[in-house]
């Protein structure tokens, strides 16, 4: 579980293919690492595999590569990094799974000096979990939904979003990562499971 509070951003320094996986190094620089732990890369919850010096590398497996980003990812690339939530930890964004749901595509960039805008399209299965005001995570980070149109939707990056994550240096045309928020998946899931049992528990009215 993650927070959607991008810890550092990190430079990715190898790509392998392996017999249905892929090996992703990154350069990591981070104190007290684990093999088996956790860790958020552009919104993707990937265990860590090895430990490298200051490097650490992850195995990506096909089902992640077709839903997400990372199959995109080149050496040089810079990705959103973030451990997993600890007990006790202030929950400063909001609760992240770090399961992508799909990729939204960036069709815009709006700016001025109080903040940059984002106007992204989401995949239409995914535009019902999409609220004004409600969560969303891109790439990994947690950021407040300012506006829904069907399934296209924008988020407000203050300058320290843009100085602390990637998010700012994307150009139209890229596609984001994109975790829905799990409260409203849950209850619209909810919800749609109710409504299914109900149309199947009525019977059809006899003719007169």
């Amino acid at each position: 579980m993650f927070t959607g509070i991008v810890e550092k951003t990190a430079v990715v320094v190898g790509i392998a293919d392996g017999p249905g996986f892929r090996r992703l190094t990154v350069a990591l620089n981070l104190e007290n690492l684990r093999l088996g732990q956790s860790i958020a890369v552009n919104g993707c919850c990937l265990t860590l595999a090895e430990i490298l010096g200051k490097d650490a590398a992850f195995d990506v497996v096909k089902e992640t590569l077709d839903k997400t980003n990372l199959d995109n990812l080149k050496i040089g690339d810079r990705v959103n990094i973030e451990q997993s939530l600890k007990t006790g930890d202030r929950l400063d964004g909001h609760f992240v799974q770090g399961h992508v749901d799909g990729r939204a595509t960036l069709i815009n960039i709006a700016t001025d000096p109080a903040e940059s805008r984002l106007i992204l399209k989401a995949p239409h299965e995914l535009a019902k979990y999409l609220v004004a005001k409600g969560s969303v995570a891109i790439d990994g980070v947690s950021l407040t939904i300012a506006a829904v149109r069907d399934n296209t939707f924008e988020v407000a990056l203050i300058p320290t979003t843009l100085s602390l994550t990637t998010l700012g240096n994307k150009s139209v045309g890229y596609t984001f990562n994109l975790e829905t928020d799990i409260l409203s998946k849950t209850v619209i899931s909810w919800l749609e499971r109710q409504q299914n049992r109900i149309s199947t528990d009525v019977s059809p009215q006899e003719s007169p």
